[in-house]
């Protein structure tokens, strides 16, 4: 017959055993979806320089530098600054999904442009509404129901990569929009010699082709990445004033759960807007 103590121990034991299984659930999970660098990529090789990803891609700095975009030393991950960005709006985020793609609206013969209203200033960008006309209709749509409204920018990378990542409701790296949509123009002349230029905005995936969802990245100074995500709108000069302020603030630990190293800064996009022009 089993004691009282030993039933307490058993349980304890399960109860142990099920957090653990979580906390190993919301691990894969978290590198299964959505990362500018593809947490799923494993390890990565462009030349001679392993780019290793576990939550962040990560490289020698090729120390270029592009539209104002040379960054302080402070932008290191594990480096505390003041908080640049003021306070968020009031309100709170929406929790939407859908089952596909939304229909096509554009018109792929005029121009768009995206305002990303943040607390730390706007960020503007021309879209390439006829390159990826896929990626600018979703996030048309997105921005129209308020996705990306109130949401936080959940990874800024400091070593290697140069990036500030947004565009997930959960801020977790995992969310999206419930659809994928297909890569496009990675053939942009932009991209040079396997590198993302200061001031492009392109889609996060998982490393997988067309699994972009509604995760995007702001690249605040030259990267080396392969041509494997969308590149589909380019930050203007202003925008990148704001950008380079978010990264100089530089960015927390690696969060042990889901890998992302948050910027220091509180970065909410109070509204998003997508204008046709």
């Amino acid at each position: 017959m089993v004691s009282q103590e030993q039933r307490r121990r058993q349980l304890a034991r399960e109860k142990f055993l099920r957090q653990q299984q979580r906390r190993t659930s919301a691990r894969n999970k978290a590198r299964m979806r959505n990362s500018v660098i593809a947490s799923v990529l494993g390890v990565v090789v462009i030349g001679s320089v392993a780019l290793y990803t576990t939550g962040v891609l990560k490289s020698d700095d090729d120390k270029k530098t592009s539209a104002g975009a040379d960054v302080s030393p402070s932008a290191s991950p594990s480096s505390k600054a003041p908080d640049p960005c003021g306070k968020p709006a009031a309100g709170s985020v929406k929790k939407l999904s859908w089952k596909k793609e939304p229909a096509m609206t554009i018109d792929t013969s005029a121009k768009y442009t995206m305002k990303l209203a943040t607390t730390c200033g706007d960020i503007d960008m021309s879209l390439k509404a006829s390159a990826a006309p896929h990626t600018v209709n979703s996030f048309g749509f997105l921005a129209g129901k308020g996705y990306f409204d109130h949401t936080k920018c959940h990874r800024l990378t400091a070593q290697g990569i140069f990036v500030l990542q947004c565009g997930d409701p959960s801020a977790t790296g995992s969310g999206g929009p419930g659809y994928t949509i297909p890569d496009e123009n990675l053939k942009d002349k932009s991209l040079k010699a396997n590198v993302y230029p200061a001031g492009t905005v392109a889609m996060a995936n998982t490393g997988q082709k067309h699994t972009g969802g509604s995760q995007f990245f702001l690249v605040y100074k030259d990267s080396p990445l392969p041509p494997s995500y969308t590149p589909f709108g380019t930050i203007t000069e202003a925008g990148m004033k704001v950008l380079t302020k978010i990264a100089a603030a530089g960015a927390q630990a690696a969060d042990p759960t889901t890998g992302n190293t948050a910027p220091n800064a509180t970065v909410v996009i109070d509204k998003a807007t997508v204008t046709k022009s």
